[in-house]
């Protein structure tokens, strides 16, 4: 190898170490390298700090078509989702709770967050995760399906219990596409009873009718 290789060649491998040395950081700081959000086993210690409050909520959130940007543009431009979706997290979470990615296109989000705010809340989440996102040139569709478990409403006021019941709702967010669902433990052996959110009030579906 001449020497004019080696020069060049000494830039790049410095920043590879560097590159490593800070995702090790991150790791052992709890934290996603590529996202900076928390990772599962940090959001669980840091949740909680939260999960004792009247008012604490834990948010499922699940992208959609994020496999279709993949499959098309290519892994970076996946990462550009999965990042610019950390950031309209971490916004929406402000000093107020965590944001974390639990792994791949899921995150999670513990905040506390009063019934009266719940519906307007979600409703800017749901219009922030609704937003393409622009990549080389490249404007990439991109979607949500969120779910959300009031810790209060839960028999048992558990963090595995909230992550179950919201990941319940965002799975009935993802059949209905209808925007965020809120899970309501009264309804846990009627289906097709679900409140989900809307623009401006929560509203209530009961076997197929709207009110």
């Amino acid at each position: 190898m001449n020497a004019e290789l080696i020069a060049a060649a000494l830039p790049l491998a410095a920043w590879g170490a560097h590159a490593t040395l800070m995702r090790r950081r991150l790791e052992k700081a709890g934290r996603d390298p590529l996202t900076g959000l928390l990772t599962r086993d940090a959001f669980t210690t840091r949740a909680e700090r939260i999960m004792r409050r009247p008012d604490a909520v834990v948010v499922f959130i699940d992208l959609d078509r994020f496999k279709q940007v993949n499959d098309t543009h290519g892994h970076a431009a996946g990462d550009a989702v999965l990042k610019d979706t950390a950031a309209h997290l971490t916004h929406w979470t402000g000093d107020f709770g965590y944001p974390a990615r639990l792994g791949g296109d899921e995150f999670a989000v513990i905040r506390p967050l009063s019934r009266l705010e719940t519906a307007r809340r979600l409703y800017f989440l749901n219009a922030y995760l609704s937003e393409p996102v622009t990549y080389q040139g490249h404007s990439l569709p991109r979607g949500a399906s969120i779910g959300i478990a009031r810790v209060a409403d839960l028999p048992d006021r558990s963090l595995t219990t909230a992550l179950t019941a919201a990941d319940t709702a965002m799975y009935r967010a993802k059949d209905r596409a209808t925007g965020p669902v809120i899970y309501d433990p009264a309804d846990r052996d009627e289906p097709r009873r679900w409140r989900r959110t809307g623009p401006g009030a929560l509203a209530t579906r009961t076997g197929g009718t709207q009110s």
